[in-house]
This record gives structure tokens, C-alpha cells and sequence, in this order.
């Protein structure tokens, strides 16, 4: 939600949303206009207000496929303004929707009245009960901070779904999430003693055992209805999550556990505004088990004959989650051989080797090491966004998320859930809670058109009767939402469905809590949040966002780059799902109704870095900062754009244009006293200083050089086999990118007697300054202009002869990414990108017996975001290690970030992103570390923020060469 937005009034006016429903079927109140709920809200609420375009078209989705727009959207600060906001809504009979993480796989999570944003202000943990084992938290805590906090107690939060660094305890709560250690811990519902809940009108209940804080009527109602509660729900297992499925925990001789009932109701009942929750020991040396087997029904048929080993976990996948494994003899990620395993956690070594040797397992492994568990459970977690991408691209989709089987059921109800796939064209890549019987799966549905989304209902019918016919339960953790809800009848039956719809109303008489959500729900096929998009590329790249929310993590460290503007700002709108929610919603014009030009997306792509980490840590990988440039092109199309575009996005037009004047002194003395700051720049920022002699300019006198001073031309270093004398290696081009070029030469000189002395026959192309990669004018969305120019580079260089070795880490990925994709038509764009290599992999794969010389010293620094999320550092770090450098650069970004840090008004968030991981990490490194940087920008912040010179890792080699003793 934007902080001090100004309400806006949209499409949604009065009339355009129905009052809810009481039991009767009449409507509760008079329906006001959106202006008159905003104003009393305002008014009665300490919490921010928003009823902008902005605030509603963030909540209008969450993780599933559906879309629903709300009136406004209220943050309140406490659980008295969780009662005026819900007494407010039903007087004015507008629908309430209290939302966590916003992290819901079925649309439970969206609505069309009010939502309630819980994460903002009632976040806290409010103590802990060490000897009890038990914690009082607020719904909006992510769960993470939660098992942070109680950690060094050696306890934990038992339910962990793999959103676990994101989702919140009041979302876990209403939708009964459990996570890979359900099969010891339990569910939520298993591990919540008490709940504070307020109603739709404004009523508070303390739940717990007992009848105590009943609404009136529930007992009333439980005692009518003993007997089909006894003998007319389905069978129960560990996964019956579905509707309100713990509803026979209110039974007497289950001990009337009203709070246990009221987990997984999808915030239909009330709003939860405190919870006392169990903890669990936390064991100090688990082990993981690592299975191997021929198939996935092998690996399900294995899963139950595990149980009791009394494991922690028992989870499953197959090859085609991975990837990598063939003919069950190939490894993938580290796994044992097979083409599907089992990741069976044990408390200790001990117990996983006896799985290991009880199980019936083609191959197998323990790993006790916590960074490698810490790896593999890795794979496992990313699923939910690693599976929404077919292998041949296709984009797959939530909606039958998690039903579950009991567990001696899985491996037949896998096979004829393979076959029922089959039998409709589509494909889907099931894993998850294989020791409960649990399996997530998204599924290549064709939500865009009416007969995709006609195939969509018909086999989701088929599929509800394949889960019931096993026995099973429509949701198996994440609830029903919309996705599911209308099938439920498939599973209780009607006369269980009635009684479901009656628990409803004891609760909540007026219907104003999430409606058509679990009982008098909407089709599954309505609200889909395709249905709003046009049918172009931008909207298909806009629309693979599915709201994992891995972007809205609150981790640090790690080489994790994802988004250091939320990280910054703890701002939705700087998510990149945040940012994906405004670009969909501006596609559809409903909410965001200003197209190209609308101030909402702007506002929120502004401090996008264009860090491109979310190209690779976002499960999905959504690719913000390509969105951002294809935004900026429509949005400044045909207009005078900020001055920033054209000084910084310009920047190597200027730059050649001091060269040739000869004019680099008179520019740094320039910059160094005048008094006023350069337009278009910010004002906290100095310049960096610009070489007075350019790289290739000090190649130009060498006697390699002579003779070769036509344009276009790669022409032997000095020092290279034409000069020096000795015989020639492979030959490579050494690419002079701009920053090289016109503003660190040392590093281009160092990179040549790197590369001579590993042998290499190093050619630099004559240019003149003609190349460039396109990069600044891509950031500032000059995409014509960006076109142009890497036409002209790539008539400039014709045909490189080899490897194109690329110093600048942001010129490189631009070279293989980003000019492929600008000029598909152009053949030499993708042969020139296929050709691009940083220093660390030309020497890697053209030097390979190259030794480097040994520093052996402690390094510290920052990985450029660009090489983290594009290019890849493991060659860089095998490099390091050869050369005896010792420690690792930081993860995160440097804030910098190319032009983004030197634009007026981004100076704040500049520096808190070299806060979070850069810097703390510079005072922490020891007196004599080396300080390397590969990105111009990085070691420009480093610079300026740190006051510590970093160098290229060229330049840390070509230092040690002089020193370089050996043999």
C-alpha cells in the first residue's frame, strides 16, 4: 500500500459492489460509495486508509489464478482497529478480507469489499513461553521471524510451508498450512491453542477449549448435528483440510477445540487478531536421507513403509522438477541415481542411516553438512515457481495446488492422475508431501481462452472425483479458495455442505467475511485473472507473475540479489510482484486507467533498479528491469523525457564526445569546483572521474598496433605474439565497453597482460568508441535509441573471429541477453552473444592449464547483480579460489546500480541497499583484505560510501604477477 497516497475515486462506484448476503438471503445495510467507507474508515482508524488506484490493483490477486478488484484497502495498527474497520464494513454492507502475505494458491486471499492488510502494523511476537513452549504472536509476522526468535531457545514453529520466508502466521491460520514437517508436527491447526477473533461486525471472541468465547448458536448447532459430524464426514487423515474440515474437532470427545475449527476457514468467520501457538523442540543435528528411485509411483508406493521410522519429513519428486537425470544412472542437483526420490529428514545420522538401509531404493545418501541440506532443500522450496515453467517454456498454473490421498493411496492415485493429465493434452509436474500423501502440481492450463478455460472446469470435475474415489481431500493444505470450493460437495456430500453453510452463519450472519469463498461459492472458472489481459507478448511476460512472493523475502545474506528496492522500502509496490500487479492491472485498465502513461506504475518502477535479480532468483523469473525499459519506451514515447535520460542515459555519447575533444581534464577539474551540481544528477552524488587517455587510445602508439587504424578492425594487443615473440594461444577479443574505455582504462590494460600471460592471442577491436552494448539507453527505456546503436555495434565489430571477452559484468549480460533479444531478426546478434565471455571463463575454457598467482589474502566486495542474475560467477569463484583469494563478495546489491544512484531523489534507497549487505560487510573485513569489484558502479559506490578503492579481479591478477615467484 502507497503511504500517503491521495484517494482517488475509480471505476468502482457506488452500486458496482453487491452488500453481502445474510442467511436469508437479504442484503445487510445500504450500499454507500467507496468516497463515504473511505472517509468513515479515515475517521474511526489510526491505520492508513488507501481507496487509491494504486493500493487496490497491488491486493487485486495473490498467488492463484484468479482476480478480484476491492474498494480500498485499510492497514490497521491494533485490534481495535480491526473492530472499527469490520464494524464500519458492516454497516455499510461492504465484504471484508483480512490478507497475510498474500501468498493463497486458490484466491482466498482477494475479494471485492475491503481488504485488511495485517502485515504492515500487527506483526509483532508478542512474547514467548520458554518452559511452556508457546508464543503469542499477531497475524502479520512472517513465520520466519517467528522461528528467528525462538531458535536460540532450540525451538520452532512445527508447520513450514516453502513460503515460509514470507507467509504469515495469521495466513497459515486461516488456511491450515503445514509444510514439509507435518508428518511430525502436525498442522497449523495441531499447533494453535488460542485465537483472538474479531467478527464482521465488530464482536470479539477468545477461542480455545471448550465453549468459551462461542459465537451464540455454534453449540446449539454442533448438538443437532452429532451424528452426521460422527459418520457422515469423510474419513479422517492428516490432509482432510478441505472446507471447514476440522469441524468434527468441536465433537466431546474430541474436547470441543474451537480454535483447532476454526483454522482453515479462509478468513470466511472472522478476523484473527492474536494467537497463542505451540512450539516444538527444534532437533540440534537432523540428518537428511536422500532416496533414489527408478520412477515417482516407485518413489509414492515407498513413501508410507516410511512412517515408522518416525521421520520428520517425507518429501517427493521427480526428474522432471529437477531435471538432469536420464536412463536412472545420470545425477541431477547433487542427487543420488534415479529419476525420482524421496528427502526423508531424520533427527539425527543415526536414523537417517536406518532409512537408508530399511529402505527398497535404487541409490542413496546422507548429507549431515547443514549448507548442503540447506542446497537441497533448495530445489524443493522453488518448486512452486520452478514448476510453473514447462520444459519447452509454457507457463503452468496453481489451481489443483495440493490435493491429498492417504498415503498408502498415493502411488495409485499418482498413475491414474498421470493418466487423467494425459488424457486431456496437459501436463503437469507433481511433487511435495509424499510421507502424507500430499501433491502439488501446476498444470499447463490455457486460462486465456474459453475453450482452454472450458477444459479447465471439465477436467477439474474429473480430477474431484479421481481425489474422492481415493479416498482423498480437495486441498490437502492451502485451502479451497475459489479454486475448489464448488466441487466440495463431491467430497462431504449436501447434507454436510448445508451443515457447513449453517457453521457460516452462526459466525458470520450477515455474510460479509470473504464472500464466495468455502460455502455459497463462485465458479471456479469465473474472476480468472487472464481474462482482464490483451493478447500480446508484454501481457503473457506481465502475466508469469504468479505471486510466489519469494521477492517479498525479509532474508539477508546469501548471494540472493531479490529486490533491493523492497528490501529498502518494505514496500509492496517496490516488490517485483508488486510491480507485476501494477503492470497487469494497467494492461486491463480497470483499476490503473492511465495506460503507458499511468502515474501508479511510474511511481513504483522508479526505484527498480534494474538489478535484474529477479531474472534469476525469482522462481518464475520474472525480469523486471526488461519490464521496466519496455514501460519507459511507451511511457515517455513522443515526449520531452527527465533530463537523467538523456545526461546519464546518454552517457557514452558523451563520453566519446570528451574524448575526442581531448577534454577529460577540463571536465573532472570542472566537476571538482563548480559549485552547482550537474543537471539531471543528483545533488549527494560527486562524478566519478573520467580517464584522460582512453583504453584503446594507449593501444593506438604500440608497435602491435602499427599499420591496423581502420574503424572495425581487431588488431593485436601489445605484448602479443606479433610483438612479444612467442607463440600464439587461442585468440580472443578483448571487448572495450564504455566503462572500460573512457573510465577505468587500468582495468583493460590489466585484463591484457592477464590474458598474455595465460598464452592467449588477445586482439582489441579499433572502434573508435562505435561499440557500445546498448545498456544505459536500455535503463532509461530508449529502446529505439538502443536498437540503433547496437546496430551500428554490430556493423562497427562484422564478425568476431573467437571469444569475446567482456570486462564490464553490465556490458556483458546486456551483449548475450538483452542485443539477442532487441534484434531477432539480425543473425549477428545472437552469434555475437553466444561469443561473449567474462574474463574468469575465457580464461577457464582457453587456458585451462593456466596457473594464476597465488595472493593469498582475504578478499571481500560485491558481486555485480547483473553477473549474479545473468552471467553466472562460478567460474570466477573457482578463479579466486586458484589464486589463493580467500572469502567471498557480498550478496545483495550495491545500490548504485548503473544510473539508478546518481538520479535525483534515489539517493536514500542507494545507500540502504549498500547497507544491508555491502558495507557491513567492508568494516567487518579484515585490515589487510583485498577489495574487489568487477562492475564499474559497484566500485564507484564502494568508493563514495565506503572510501576504500576496489579493483577489478584483472587487476588483483595482474598485481600478483609481478610478485609471482614461481617455477
Amino acid at each position: 500500500m502507497r503511504r500517503g497516497a491521495t484517494p482517488t475515486r475509480r471505476r468502482h462506484d457506488a452500486g458496482t459492489t453487491s452488500a453481502p448476503r445474510r442467511r436469508d438471503g437479504g442484503r445487510l445495510g445500504a450500499v454507500t460509495t467507496p468516497g463515504e467507507v473511505e472517509r468513515t474508515l479515515r475517521a474511526e482508524l489510526r491505520g492508513e486508509v488507501d481507496f487509491g488506484a494504486a493500493a487496490r490493483a497491488l491486493v487485486t490477486m495473490d498467488a492463484s489464478n484468479y482476480r478480484r478488484v476491492p474498494l480500498g484497502v485499510v492497514a490497521p495498527r491494533d485490534a481495535d482497529d480491526v473492530t472499527a474497520a469490520l464494524r464500519v464494513c458492516a454497516e455499510a454492507g461492504v465484504p471484508v478480507v483480512p490478507r497475510g502475505g498474500g501468498t493463497s494458491i486458490a484466491g482466498q486471499a482477494t475479494g471485492v469489499g475491503v481488504v485488511l492488510d495485517l502485515t504492515r502494523h500487527m506483526n509483532a511476537l508478542l512474547s514467548v513461553d520458554r518452559a511452556a513452549r508457546t508464543a503469542v504472536v499477531q497475524p502479520g509476522l512472517v513465520l520466519d521471524r517467528l522461528r528467528e526468535a525462538v531458535r536460540p531457545y532450540g525451538l520452532t514453529f512445527g508447520p513450514d510451508p516453502s513460503t515460509h520466508s514470507r507467509c504469515t502466521l495469521g495466513g497459515m491460520i486461516g488456511n491450515n498450512a503445514c509444510g514439509a514437517h507435518s508428518v511430525a508436527w502436525g498442522t497449523t491447526a495441531d499447533n494453535v491453542t488460542e485465537l483472538a477473533v474479531t467478527t464482521y461486525a465488530g464482536a470479539a471472541h477468545r477461542i480455545g477449549t471448550g465453549w468459551d468465547g462461542a459465537p451464540r448458536g455454534l453449540r446449539e448447532l454442533v448438538g443437532a448435528h452429532l451424528g452426521l459430524l460422527r459418520t457422515g464426514m469423510p474419513p479422517r487423515f492428516s490432509r482432510r483440510i478441505s472446507g471447514y474440515g476440522g469441524l468434527d474437532a468441536l465433537l466431546p470427545e474430541r474436547g470441543v477445540r474451537l480454535a483447532e475449527a476454526f483454522c482453515g476457514s479462509e478468513g470466511t468467520l472472522g478476523v484473527v487478531t492474536e494467537a497463542v501457538v505451540r512450539l516444538v523442540e527444534l532437533p540440534p543435528t537432523p540428518a537428511l536421507a536422500v532416496l533414489g528411485y527408478a520412477d515417482e509411483s516407485a518413489a509414492a508406493d515407498a513413501a508410507a513403509g516410511l512412517l515408522p521410522y518416525r521421520p520428520l519429513t517425507v518429501e517427493g519428486m521427480a526428474e522432471d522438477l529437477v531435471g538432469g537425470a536420464t536412463g536412472g544412472e545420470g545425477r541431477a542437483a547433487g542427487l543420488p541415481r534415479g529419476r525420482a526420490w524421496l528427502f526423508v529428514e531424520m533427527p539425527d545420522e543415526g536414523g537417517a542411516r536406518a532409512v537408508v538401509r530399511g529402505a527398497d531404493a535404487l541409490d542413496a545418501l546422507v548429507v549431515t553438512d547443514p549448507a548442503r541440506q540447506r542446497a537441497l532443500w533448495r530445489i524443493r522450496e522453488d518448486a512452486a515457481g520452478t514448476a510453473t515453467r514447462a520444459p519447452d517454456g509454457r507457463m503452468a498454473w496453481p489451481g489443483w495446488e495440493d490435493c491429498a490421498v492417504p498415503p498408502a493411496r498415493l502411488g495409485a492415485y499418482l498413475r491414474d492422475f498421470r493418466a487423467l493429465l494425459a488424457s486431456h493434452g496437459l501436463r503437469g509436474t507433481p511433487y511435495g508431501h509424499f510421507g502424507e500423501g500430499c501433491v502439488h502440481v501446476r498444470i499447463d492450463f490455457d486460462l486465456a481462452s474459453a475453450a482452454g478455460v472450458a477444459r479447465y472446469r471439465t477436467f477439474s470435475e474429473e480430477l474431484a472425483d479421481l481425489v474422492v474415489a481415493h479416498g482423498g481431500s480437495l486441498s490437502g493444505e492451502h485451502g479451497d479458495g475459489q479454486a475448489r470450493a464448488e466441487l466440495l460437495p463431491k467430497m462431504y456430500g449436501e447434507d454436510v455442505i448445508r451443515l457447513f453453510g449453517a457453521y457460516k452463519d452462526v459466525w458470520d450472519p450477515a455474510g460479509g467475511m470473504n464472500p464466495g469463498m468455502l460455502v455459497r461459492p463462485a465458479r471456479l472458472d469465473e474472476n480468472l485473472r487472464f481474462a482482464v489481459l490483451p493478447a500480446t507478448p508484454f501481457a503473457a511476460e506481465v502475466a508469469r507473475c504468479v505471486g510466489v512472493a519469494k521477492c517479498r523475502t525479509g532474508e539477508t545474506g546469501g548471494p540472493g540479489v531479490m529486490c533491493p528496492s523492497y528490501r529498502a522500502t518494505g514496500e509492496e509496490q517496490h516488490s517485483t510482484r508488486g510491480r507485476a500487479r501494477l503492470l497487469h492491472e494497467m494492461l486491463a485498465g480497470e483499476v490503473v486507467t492511465g495506460g503507458w502513461r499511468s502515474p501508479e506504475v511510474a511511481e513504483a518502477l522508479d526505484l527498480c533498479l534494474g538489478c535484474k535479480g529477479c531474472r534469476s532468483d525469482c522462481p518464475v523469473g520474472v525480469d523486471m528491469a526488461s519490464y521496466k525499459s519496455e514501460f519507459l519506451h511507451h511511457h515517455w514515447a513522443g515526449r520531452i523525457r527527465p533530463l537523467a535520460h538523456y545526461t546519464l542515459g546518454g552517457l557514452p555519447g558523451w563520453l566519446r564526445l570528451i574524448a575526442r575533444l581531448r577534454a577529460a581534464g577540463a571536465v573532472n577539474t570542472a566537476a571538482r569546483l563548480l559549485p552547482v551540481p550537474v543537471p539531471g544528477l543528483a545533488r549527494e552524488r560527486s562524478l566519478p572521474e573520467l580517464a584522460k587517455r582512453p583504453f584503446t587510445r594507449g593501444l593506438a602508439g604500440r608497435p602491435a598496433a602499427a599499420g591496423a587504424a581502420a574503424p572495425g578492425r581487431a588488431v593485436p594487443a601489445g605484448g602479443g605474439s606479433a610483438a612479444g615473440g612467442r607463440a600464439a594461444g587461442a585468440a580472443v577479443v578483448l571487448w572495450p565497453d564504455t566503462f572500460t574505455e573512457y573510465l577505468a582504462p587500468e582495468v583493460g590494460h590489466a585484463a591484457l597482460r592477464v590474458l598474455r600471460a595465460a598464452g592467449l592471442d588477445v586482439s582489441v577491436p579499433r572502434t573508435r568508441g562505435r561499440v557500445c552494448c546498448g545498456l544505459t539507453y536500455l535503463s532509461t527505456g530508449r529502446l529505439d535509441r538502443a536498437r540503433k546503436v547496437l546496430r551500428r555495434t554490430l556493423d562497427t565489430v562484422g564478425e568476431v573471429p573467437g571469444p569475446v571477452t567482456v570486462l564490464e559484468p553490465s556490458c556483458a549480460a546486456a551483449l548475450r541477453t538483452d542485443l539477442p533479444a532487441l534484434l531477432p531478426d539480425d543473425p549477428r546478434a545472437a552469434r555475437l552473444a553466444a561469443a561473449v565471455r567474462t574474463v574468469a571463463e575465457t580464461l577457464e575454457e582457453y587456458a585451462p592449464d593456466w596457473r594464476p598467482p597465488r595472493l593469498d589474502r582475504a578478499v571481500v566486495g560485491q558481486t555485480h547483480c547483473h553477473q549474479h542474475a545473468v552471467l553466472g560467477d562460478a567460474a570466477d569463484r573457482r578463479l579466486r579460489e586458484r589464486a589463493g583469494l580467500v572469502g567471498e563478495p557480498a550478496g545483495g546489491c550495491c545500490g548504485l546500480a548503473g544510473n539508478f544512484g546518481f538520479e535525483p531523489g534515489h539517493h536514500e534507497v542507494s545507500v540502504a541497499c549498500a547497507e544491508e549487505q555491502l558495507l557491513p560487510s567492508l568494516r567487518a573485513a579484515p585490515p589487510d583484505a583485498l577489495v574487489q569489484a568487477d562492475g564499474f558502479s559497484c566500485r564507484t559506490q564502494i568508493a563514495q560510501l565506503g572510501g576504500v578503492r576496489a579493483r577489478h579481479l584483472v587487476e588483483l591478477l595482474a598485481e600478483g604477477l609481478a610478485d609471482d615467484t614461481r617455477p
